[in-house]
């Protein structure tokens, strides 16, 4: 359908800008959707759209993953609601600070942004540690929570796209070998040098922490934080322990990797992540629980009522991840992600190839929500290109995978996203909105550097 395939996010878009209202957008974005496949097929009325709206969301039940993902989004509120109750965030944040590991600002953000690299095999991992980690060294030091989510989310997708010995890499050498492309193993070690969004999104946070700077959107959040701590200090949790939150935290951790060798039958990085956060997150809960009615200070009906008080805090945006993947189930089927994949293609000169397949992957992962998505249907474009304009591999596929994770960071129906701002605390959003002038600086200025990279390389 040409250009109408694109007209579903330009609908959300719109929406979010005039009304400021992310659930609403989906639901018009997926009812445009459906309604021009109906239009297309010209065998249903187009009068049967809000019932095909229905039935796409419903459907998105029928997927094993999906529904694991959905259960994650809630249960994970649960244990999060625990480690606050238990006055572990609190005590573990107070031997933090006596121990003199984070007595600053700076080093509270570099042990967020730490995180997100030592736990490069997997980005929801990092993303849902550091954030439980950080929140209250962030509440202790006056940083919104908005930068929190700013920092683990362009931390540890970047970080998974370069070192690739995680499911990343996994999925990226299938799509490589499915194409044809001679010695991928080799290319996917090349994109490390070449994958410029990935070091400069770094290069970004980095200064962020370290120089203490915040601009735009994020400086206003900054500013609100501290008439916040001022009018309203956080609540204080007496006679509490840093165990009830560092023993849950390390079984979240260690039966995350226990699961994905598991599930991979003895390969970590072919694990099923879904499958392996699921579990060790229910399994946490449970520990968390157990810590909790040991300690004399919860009964069982008070700990039913804490769990359910934080899967409740998540359930919008629960709504807004379930609304995302029939979105995106929708978008498959109309062909969104074929169109503009197809542009970049057309009719450009040599050295603009590699920055507009860049462009291309950006707004494919902006308007589908997925960089593993994006990998699959650009990387078919890209190795094509390589085979018969002799491009270098490592160069064309780097922007690609780069390009994946720039949209990636812009989309607000991205999974990576979604859990960031509910590990961290703050709204999808707001997330969304202090992210994205940094995303767009750094993604603007990759652009660049593929074009003089070009100048040289090709």
């Amino acid at each position: 359908m040409g250009w109408l395939t694109i007209l579903p996010q330009l609908v959300a878009i719109g929406i979010v800008l005039w009304r400021k209202e992310v659930i609403l957008a989906l639901l018009a974005a997926i009812f445009t959707s459906e309604l021009l496949l109906l239009i297309d097929a010209s065998t249903v009325s187009p009068a049967m759209a809000p019932l095909e709206t229905i039935e796409r969301i419903v459907n998105v039940f029928s997927s094993a993953d999906s529904t694991r993902v959905l259960m994650f989004s809630l249960i994970i509120g649960c244990l999060i609601a625990y480690l606050r109750h238990s006055g572990g965030v609190t005590a573990l944040v107070d031997l933090l600070i006596n121990k003199g590991i984070t007595k600053t600002k700076r080093q509270a953000g570099l042990m967020s942004f730490l995180i997100g690299i030592v736990l490069f095999v997997e980005s929801n991992l990092s993303v849902i540690t550091a954030g439980i980690v950080s929140r209250g060294l962030f509440d202790k030091f006056g940083m919104s929570r908005e930068r929190l989510a700013y920092v683990i989310d362009s931390t540890s997708a970047p970080v998974c796209i370069l070192l690739l010995i995680n499911g990343w890499g996994a999925v990226v050498l299938a799509n490589l070998n499915a194409n044809g492309l001679e010695n991928p193993e080799a290319t996917l070690i090349g994109t490390i040098f070449y994958n410029f969004y990935a070091w400069i999104a770094l290069a970004i946070v980095f200064y962020t922490i370290w120089f203490d700077k915040v601009h735009g959107p994020l400086k206003e959040c900054e500013a609100r934080k501290q008439q916040q701590i001022e009018k309203d200090p956080a609540p204080e949790f007496p006679g509490s322990k840093a165990r009830f939150m560092i023993v849950p935290l390390i079984s979240l951790i260690g039966l995350i990797f226990v699961f994905m060798y598991w599930t991979g039958n003895g390969a970590i990085r072919s694990g099923d992540g879904s499958k392996s956060i699921l579990y060790a997150t229910i399994i946490s809960c449970i520990v968390a629980y157990v810590m909790m009615l040991s300690s004399g200070r919860f009964s069982h009906i008070r700990l039913v009522e804490i769990g359910f008080e934080g899967m409740n805090e998540l359930l919008q945006l629960v709504t807004i991840v379930l609304l995302s993947l029939a979105l995106g189930a929708s978008l498959k089927v109309l062909g969104t992600g074929a169109f503009v994949a197809g542009i970049a293609g057309e009719n450009l000169p040599m050295i603009l190839i590699v920055p507009m397949l860049f462009l291309a992957s950006s707004i494919m992962a902006f308007t589908t929500g997925t960089s593993w998505g994006t990998f699959a249907l650009m990387i078919p474009i890209g190795v094509p290109l390589i085979q018969m304009l002799g491009l270098p591999p490592a160069f064309v596929i780097s922007a690609i995978l780069g390009g994946g994770v720039f949209g990636d960071h812009c989309s607000p129906i991205s999974d990576t996203t979604m859990i960031s701002s509910v590990a961290s605390g703050c709204s999808l959003l707001d997330h969304v909105r202090t992210q994205l002038p940094y995303a767009l600086l750094g993604g603007g200025l990759t652009f660049i550097v593929y074009i003089i990279a070009g100048i040289i390389v090709i």
